[in-house]
């Protein structure tokens, strides 16, 4: 049974991976909520990342899997969005994790997996997402440069999702004609689901991923490579 610690998973992609890691794993899940489901192996410690110092002392194994799950959906124009959104995405996405991450660093055991995650609209350029993309790029630079750093004791790799059918993404979705926009956009026909993520993120947790490292992976309903319009 790997010991794994989930920043942030009481809902959305967290949550569904929470689901399917604690079955076989024991979760150390630092969150500002407990889930509202209850679930076997899982110790909730509650943990705001903008507020509050990481409690690592609270972790007393070595750990074999690390996720970090907050994040911001901002959809703007450039002239609506102020320095301080900017600041307040860069905040959540990026500057927030860092400390967490140099404190488990030590207590990381030989052969362990990091997962983080980007969006697609880094690698595609796409209007009105200016400041998440700008965030989310931090976090994809940060992952290749952590992934040779640490290789080949750690290994780190990286989620882009498109559109998600999450609480975050509530107001994209709230209704059936703009989901079935949404679902249009994409090659497969559909936005992605918390779980089609949550499979991933234990897919890069497992040793059935032993040999990725550094990767940033479009799970986007092929969105991010494929013209079918």
């Amino acid at each position: 049974m790997k010991n794994i610690v989930i920043i942030g998973g009481s809902h959305g992609i967290g949550l569904e991976t929470v689901k399917i890691l604690s079955q076989d794993h024991q979760i150390h899940l630092f969150s500002r909520t407990a889930p509202e489901v209850s679930l076997p192996h899982v110790n909730h410690s509650v943990f705001d990342v903008l507020t509050d110092a990481f409690p690592i002392n609270q972790i007393n194994t070595p750990i074999d899997g690390f996720v970090y799950c907050p994040g911001s959906i901002n959809l703007k124009p450039l002239k609506m969005l102020s320095n301080e959104a900017f600041r307040a995405d860069m905040e959540i996405n990026f500057f927030a994790m860092l400390p967490i991450i140099q404190a488990i660093m030590p207590k990381m055991n030989e052969g362990s997996s990091m997962v983080f995650y980007s969006t697609v609209a880094v690698a595609m350029g796409m209007p009105f997402h200016a400041s998440i993309a700008a965030a989310k790029g931090a976090v994809e630079g940060f992952v290749k440069s952590i992934a040779a750093e640490n290789a080949p004791k750690l290994r780190v790799n990286c989620i882009a999702p498109s559109l998600t059918n999450t609480p975050l993404a509530g107001r994209l979705l709230n209704n059936d004609k703009k989901k079935e926009m949404m679902d249009a956009r994409h090659p497969l026909k559909r936005v992605g689901t918390a779980n089609d993520i949550a499979e991933m993120t234990a897919f890069l947790l497992s040793d059935k991923s032993s040999w990725m490292s550094g990767q940033i992976i479009g799970l986007d309903g092929g969105m991010g490579s494929l013209n079918v319009h």
